[in-house]
This record gives structure tokens, sequence and C-alpha cells, in this order.
């Protein structure tokens, strides 16, 4: 072996090392704060993982769909639930890859979560339900109520992803990029680059309309749940950046009998125009517009978000 090999091999070796614990490092303290409690939440086996998941309150059955990214959970409902609680037995879940939620190393699939809804509403709901979701989650509930009309009743939306956004297929370089996330060592390191604490705030910044009613509890836990399980929602990311939990939902669109409440803000440029391209397949969804917030009105405009709810459901 010549001294430049030898030269290479041991600049790749300190490397590893140090990028292996970097990775250590955020693992160890990113749960310092214990903000993700399982205390109050039931456990639901499903055949690809332990589903985390939470019931409070009484009355006819609301299922609360966090948004399909490995930073959210369903504490991104914890305002919701104290308005809804009042009337209603509210369920929210943890998706596979997400929160407290197991984070197996397999393709994330648009089906498999339109399969984990169906199941958990047939499993432990046990009857027809009222649903909310949220962003990419909107894709699936969609999907879902169209292939099962027993599980759902009306449909919430709260700022849906665009159409073309959800006509993404795999290509050759996304399932490289998901391979290279997928990686023990270095895929750790390249997710948790993208899941850093500065840019989890850079993302409440660029997304949120009223940035300072944001806690900063609610950005720890959004960081937690990035990095809970051994940041093993990089698995989740990967399939994700390489498109396999998009669906083409017109079809669907076209066809589902659900009565559906589309939700966005009026203070995103993009509201009105995303708003029309759904209307334009199922001309009978509602549409409504909440001001002063940004993606995420469950967290600035609880009150208004609860109205609305009410309202339809009433």
């Amino acid at each position: 072996m010549n001294k430049t090999t030898k030269h290479f091999l041991f600049l790749s070796t300190i490397t590893a090392g140090c990028i292996y614990g970097i990775n250590q490092f955020i693992d160890a303290t990113s749960e310092i704060k214990h903000l993700l409690s399982k205390n109050n939440g039931h456990f639901f086996e499903w055949r690809y993982g332990t589903i985390f998941y939470t019931k409070q309150g009484s009355g006819s059955p609301i299922l609360l769909i966090h948004d399909l990214h490995p930073a959210s959970s369903s504490a991104e409902w914890s305002l919701m639930i104290r308005h809804l609680e009042q009337e209603h037995s509210v369920y929210t879940i943890d998706l596979l890859g997400c929160g407290r939620s197991d984070k197996p190393n397999l393709t994330y699939t648009n089906y498999m979560y339109v399969q984990l809804v169906t199941d958990f509403v047939k499993t432990v709901i046990k009857e027809k339900t009222d649903v909310a979701a949220t962003g990419s989650s909107c894709s699936f509930t969609i999907m879902a109520a169209h292939m099962d009309k027993t599980i759902f009743n009306r449909l919430f939306l709260i700022s849906p992803i665009s159409l073309n956004t959800l006509q993404r297929n795999p290509t050759r370089k996304t399932n490289i990029l998901k391979i290279l996330l997928e990686l023990p060592i270095l895929g750790t390191f390249f997710y948790n680059l993208q899941m850093t604490e500065k840019k989890i705030n850079d993302l409440f910044d660029s997304e949120y309309h009223r940035r300072k009613s944001i806690s900063g509890k609610l950005k720890d836990t959004y960081y937690e749940s990035a990095h809970i399980s051994h940041s093993r929602g990089r698995f989740l990311l990967s399939s994700m950046l390489g498109n396999y939990t998009n669906i083409n939902i017109i079809p669907a669109l076209k066809k589902i009998e659900n009565s559906i409440c589309l939700i966005g803000s009026s203070d995103r440029k993009e509201t009105a125009e995303l708003i029309d391209s759904y209307v334009k397949y199922d001309e009978i969804i509602e549409t409504v517009s909440i001001a002063d917030c940004g993606r995420l009105p469950q967290l600035e405009a609880s009150d208004k978000l609860y109205e609305i709810f009410h309202m339809f459901i009433e």
C-alpha cells in the first residue's frame, strides 16, 4: 500500500469518525427536553410498525392528521384539541415515520398511508368519522375516502399541496438522493444538516404569518420529532424527496362523494390559485380563507379554524 493510499484511508477514517460523533451528539441532545411524551397516549399495533395516537373528549368522532413531514407530529393539533374535545371524541395520530410512532427503514408510499388511516379508523375508531388533514397528508386522506366510502364523513383539507406537485414521479436523480439519505452514517449526517434547529426556525419564519406567536417550545417539539428514534425520520424524508409519497389525486377528486371543506390562508399568494385548481375537478368543494395566519391556521388561528369546523359539522 503506497503512501497516498494510506493518507487517503487515514483521512477517510478521521472524517467518518467525526461525522459519527456529530450524529451521536445530535442523537443524545435532541430529546433532552422530553417534549413528546407518550404518557397520555395509546398504541396501535399496525402491520408496518407501532402507531402512537391519542383520544380525548366524547361525542361524534373526528380524526386529526398532521402534515406529512419528519419534523411534524400530532403536537400540531394541541390547540385544536382543547376546542373540539368539548363536543367530540378527538383522535390524533403520529403517522408512521413521524413523532412517537415507529420509523422503519422502508419506502414510504402514498398508498401505505391510505392503508394506515383506513385500518386505524376500522380498528381503533370503529365508526365513520370526520377527518381533518394538513399539507401532504391531504392527498392520502382523499385517496382513502375515495377507495373506502365507509370510513369518512366530512373532509377538512388544510393548506393541501398543489396538484402539480403530487404528479411528480420518482426519477433516477431522486432515487440516487433517496439511496444517499438511507446510508447509515453519511445519510444520517445529511439528514441532520436538513433538520438543524436553525432550519426548523427558518421554516417557521417562512411559512407562518404571526411568527412571534409561535413559541420556542413548539419549535423545540418539531426539532425533537425530527430526531427522535436516532434520526430515523430520514427514511420518510428520503421517500418524500424520491417522490414516492406523491400520487395523482385528480381522478379521485372527480369521483369522491364526501363533503369537502378546503381551508387556506388569505395571506399566502398561492392560496387562491391552489383552491381554484381543486375546485376545477370537484365543484361542490366548500372553500374558506382565513386571514392573519400562515400555512397552519391550527397553530396561529385555532379559534377561527374551530368556528369553521363547528359550522360545517353542525
